[in-house]
């Protein structure tokens, strides 16, 4: 067992070719690997849970948003930890926690128990997701951080990309607990090779106590709105319960403002937002992705139940968007560097809308190379050519001092607007209920979904057009430490710590 302590990043000096280095590697990829297999496998499988479960739209909504409300709130307190007690300890505190979470998810016997198993394995990921790109960073030699992080970007895709065809194959075999399931075993064996093969490491440099308190009210507020913006539809507006939730999240969002401008060593510095770029860079993350969580979690439905497909077809006819991913973003990332950022992240929104308005077409009897592939096509085209250069942008805009910050609000700002898509979106296209398993009424409201969606992308495109600037070529290039990567269309994306 590797007990060595690496107290700043790159003490520990492995190579990526090394046999010591490839074990580091196969442990990180794998952890983050089942969170990134979890997140895309489940939204295959909400049909069939709904089915098997007879439960209506909202519960099913709360099996997404509540991992995600849970990963999005804690994140950063994940890696504070990290960088605190050991990110090799907290890395493994994290799978396993996340595997028992995910063994109650496949018994939980109803729908209410599972989205409080699914609450407790985003406490999981939000303790693993921060540690396995920390710990690559902290256990290699700078000159090979590159090419590991590449290597584990690269591995990571894979995995999205295999999501749905693993969710799809193990529903064939007849359950969607076997979605859960199937983290006991990986878990298990990124749990051994970390304790035999990753060197511990810690900040030095981390001082004052934890922003437990930040933590808190931002678990407070994305919990009350949530919850108000999904029980809204189906209680009424005017109910108690709604009404005071949504107040109460609307206060926890004031009070985490008011607490982290008086906090000493604030969980999220709010001085970072003053740059012009880096706020205008979030807002287009937030209405990308934003349209995008909800294209994620109505599409798969959308094909199993009006256009007639199987779970694994539906897998497969999603699989273009993380393969064009694969392929392209290095390659826009690269464009972005030559050309500056502002031209894609305008016109890559609008390819991403584009294809969400051809989605519309997706109804009973649709046919795929017809009615969905392009749609599909352009969804993935529009996304590689946004996603490397808003991620840069976010991270150069920032001072040096707050890379891994930069890159985790980035992450952050990502998945608070795939929760908030997916607690809107379906009630504001009248998906309501157990109109999901109902074809007609689902194909209709699909259709809006996918226009809504497709204003969110043109305003963030507009947004772009008018808050993003091309840098100076004359100024000196900025240097991080961390390598910013592209955030993965639409699943966890990775979170960089300093």
């Amino acid at each position: 067992m590797t007990s060595a302590s690496t107290d700043a990043p790159g003490d520990g000096g492995l190579h990526s070719g090394s046999a010591a280095g490839r074990w580091v590697l196969v442990a990180t990829v794998l952890g983050s690997g089942m969170a990134l297999l979890d997140s895309t496998v489940v939204g295959i499988a909400l049909p069939t849970m709904g089915r098997d479960l007879h439960t209506g739209l909202g519960p099913l909504q709360w099996v997404v948003t509540g991992y995600s409300l849970t990963l999005s709130a804690l994140l950063l307190l994940g890696g504070s930890l990290g960088d605190r007690l050991g990110r090799r300890r907290i890395y493994v505190v994290g799978v396993v926690w996340f595997a028992l979470a995910s063994m109650a998810c496949g018994f939980a016997p109803t729908a209410h128990v599972l989205i409080a198993t699914r609450v407790l394995q985003g406490v999981g990921a939000a303790l693993l997701t921060p540690g396995s790109l920390a710990i690559i960073q902290a256990s290699f030699a700078e000159a090979d951080r590159p090419r590991s992080i590449g290597t584990w970007s690269g591995f990571s895709g894979v995995a999205s990309a295999a999501g749905p065809l693993v969710g799809g194959y193990l529903l064939s075999l007849g359950t969607w607990r076997l979605v859960f399931f199937i983290n006991v075993p990986l878990a298990a064996i990124t749990v051994l090779i970390t304790l035999r093969s990753v060197p511990e490491s810690k900040d030095p440099t981390a001082a004052g106590r934890l922003d437990i308190g930040g933590a808190a009210l931002a678990f407070l507020a994305l919990t009350g709105v949530t919850f108000g913006l999904i029980q809204g539809p189906v209680d009424g507006w005017t109910s108690p319960w709604v009404v005071g939730m949504l107040l109460a999240g609307l206060a926890s969002a004031v009070a985490f403002v008011l607490t982290e401008r008086r906090e000493a060593h604030p969980m999220l510095p709010l001085d970072i937002f003053r740059s012009r770029q880096f706020s205008a860079a979030n807002g287009v993350t937030f209405l990308v992705y934003a349209a995008l969580g909800g294209v994620l979690f109505l599409l798969p439905t959308a094909l199993q139940v009006c256009a007639g497909y199987t779970p694994l077809e539906s897998g497969v006819a999603i699989l273009p968007v993380p393969a064009v991913m694969l392929v392209l973003s290095g390659r826009s990332g690269r464009l972005s560097g030559v050309i500056g950022p502002r031209m894609q992240m305008t016109v890559g929104p609008l390819v991403v809308g584009i294809g969400l308005l051809l989605l519309t077409r997706v109804t009973h009897g649709s046919s795929y190379v017809v009615d969905v592939l392009p749609g599909v096509l352009l969804l993935a085209l529009g996304l590689a050519t946004t996603v490397a250069p808003l991620t840069a942008t976010a991270m150069s805009a920032a001072p040096v001092n707050h890379a891994g910050m930069a890159s985790a609000v980035n992450n952050d700002v990502a998945r608070i607007g795939g929760l908030l898509a997916v607690a809107v979106l379906p009630a504001a296209s009248g998906i309501t209920g157990m109109a999901y398993l109902h074809a007609d009424q689902l194909a209709s409201g699909f259709g809006t979904a996918m226009a809504v969606s497709a204003g969110l992308c043109l305003a963030g495109s507009v947004v772009s057009l008018l808050g993003i600037r091309n840098p100076n070529r004359t100024d000196p290039p900025r240097h991080h430490h961390l390598h910013p990567l592209p955030v993965q269309c639409g699943l966890d994306a990775p979170t960089l710590r300093r």
